[in-house]
């Protein structure tokens, strides 16, 4: 769609914004740009809505305190409620009921934008990837905008990109159940795990609201996808898009693959992303796997997706490779921090489910000792027992699941154990432990908010502790 269309659905429309955290507001200001009549509730009180005086300010109504009876009736057009609020939640409930459309600000974003997007989903990799597509598109000239999950609201871009930009959009499960419309001229899929499943309830909800990701796609668009990914590779056969493959273990009919020591990019051999990759070799080599800066062998996945999906929205094969040859990777994920006393500690706080910490605990050979800890989704961790057994000489818990992880280190025969307060405390007892050639890695495999407002914070706060560290010396 475009800005003007987008402004005509909602002008005069009333439209109600359930919760104001930093997509809520960019949403509310933009709607109340296009003439819409906006009103932002949320239940948090009034004194932890900052944002809250600053919209009244510009002619926006803010409720805080809870939900009132009469804030989803008749009158209102539209619900748009922050990707985190459960549907479970009275208002959503009685919007459905009454047939009012609930969506995500994703959703807006798409029906303002002039420029194209290219979205990326998946339950690990995310953020890697999408700010590895962003580089390899500047890198090329192409002047992309990455937003969404990853930190900037979607539709605040959205409105203001222009049309022969691109926006590079991180977009998770919560964003994408939301959506009705929305059409990404790229569609990236990573993986799927188990996670957030106690949002989502079942696994069949949690695939089939990343699946929306290719819902409203046509012939005109790409899917780029997971080959080695059973989910991924039954999904593809619904997905109208022209389809661009990755995968880690085997060649593939067209996209990214490893042949021998090298990346490799294989053109499609018809349909329009062909002919507009007609100038290019049908086979090009993109980089031998010892020039990769980023580590870790699970960001070898990202890096095929990231190469499919930039040769598709046209970056250069040069600029791809320049940028593989100097990416080292985003905050909190798997991030070297500091060297002290010949022990090495890494920050993985993205590492917000088993699978994501597996990864972290598997691109070590040195002894690990494993920080993690978190809200309880109900997982049992029982899936990384064989990789403590290899990788592992102690664990540091907290939080909800400190108990569960310590049940598990047992299992896995390791003695060492210990249940702290937080992060904080556990760089000091890891420090009690290392010894030289040691990791100390904190790879939680759980959810910040049972004590974190986010895994950003999670991940400063162990930075802050290593650093500590080091000046004490």
């Amino acid at each position: 769609m475009s800005v003007e269309e987008g402004k005509a659905l909602y002008q005069g429309k009333r439209v109600l914004v359930l919760g104001l955290a930093k997509s809520g507001a960019a949403v509310a200001r933009v709607l109340k740009h296009c003439g819409a009549l906006v009103t932002v509730n949320d239940k948090k009180p009034e004194s932890e809505c900052e944002e809250a005086r600053d919209l009244r300010a510009e002619g926006i109504d803010v409720i805080c305190g809870g939900h009132p009876d009469d804030i989803v009736n008749p009158s209102v057009d539209f619900v748009i409620k922050n990707p985190g609020i459960p549907y479970s939640v009275v208002p959503i409930q009685k919007a459905l009921a009454l047939g009012i459309p609930v969506i995500t600000e994703v959703e807006v974003a798409y029906e303002l934008s002039d420029a194209p997007i290219i979205g990326i989903t998946g339950s690990n990799g995310k953020t890697t990837t999408t700010t590895l597509i962003g580089r390899m598109l500047e890198e090329s000239g192409l002047h992309p905008v990455v937003a969404g999950n990853i930190g900037t609201p979607l539709s605040e871009q959205a409105a203001q990109a222009k049309a022969e930009q691109t926006l590079v959009a991180e977009l998770s499960s919560f964003q994408l159940k939301g959506t009705r419309r929305f059409r990404p001229s790229i569609a990236c899929l990573l993986n799927v795990y188990d996670a957030h499943l106690d949002y989502h309830k079942t696994k069949e909800d949690y695939v089939h609201s990343k699946s929306k990701l290719f819902a409203n796609q046509t012939a005109e668009d790409v899917a780029v996808l997971n080959y080695d990914s059973e989910i991924c590779r039954a999904l593809a056969a619904d997905i109208k898009a022209a389809l661009l493959w990755f995968s880690t273990k085997q060649e593939v009919e067209q996209g990214s693959f490893v042949r021998g020591d090298e990346i490799v990019f294989k053109r499609p051999q018809s349909g329009r992303l062909a002919q507009k990759l007609s100038e290019a070799p049908e086979i090009e080599k993109v980089l031998r796997l010892d020039e990769l800066a980023l580590p870790g062998k699970h960001n070898l996945e990202n890096i095929l997706a990231g190469v499919s999906v930039a040769r598709a929205a046209g970056a250069s094969i040069e600029a791809i490779r320049r940028v593989l040859r100097t990416f080292a990777g985003v905050e909190h994920r798997l991030e070297f921090v500091a060297e002290i006393n010949g022990v090495k500690y890494y920050n993985d706080s993205k590492a917000t489910n088993p699978e994501a910490a597996s990864r972290a605990l598997a691109s070590f050979v040195a002894p690990i000792i494993w920080i993690a800890g978190g809200l309880d989704r109900g997982i049992d961790f029982k899936e990384l027992v064989p990789l403590l057994k290899k990788r592992v000489k102690a664990v540091i818990t907290y939080g909800q699941t400190a108990e569960k992880l310590l049940a598990r280190a047992e299992e896995a025969g390791i003695i060492r154990r210990k249940r702290v307060d937080n992060v904080t405390d556990a760089v000091a007892q890891a420090r009690l432990i290392a010894q030289e050639g040691d990791v100390v890695l904190l790879s939680p495999a759980c959810a910040s908010w049972d004590m974190y407002k986010s895994f950003e914070e999670r991940g400063v706060l162990f930075k802050q502790s290593v650093h500590k560290l080091k000046t004490s010396l």
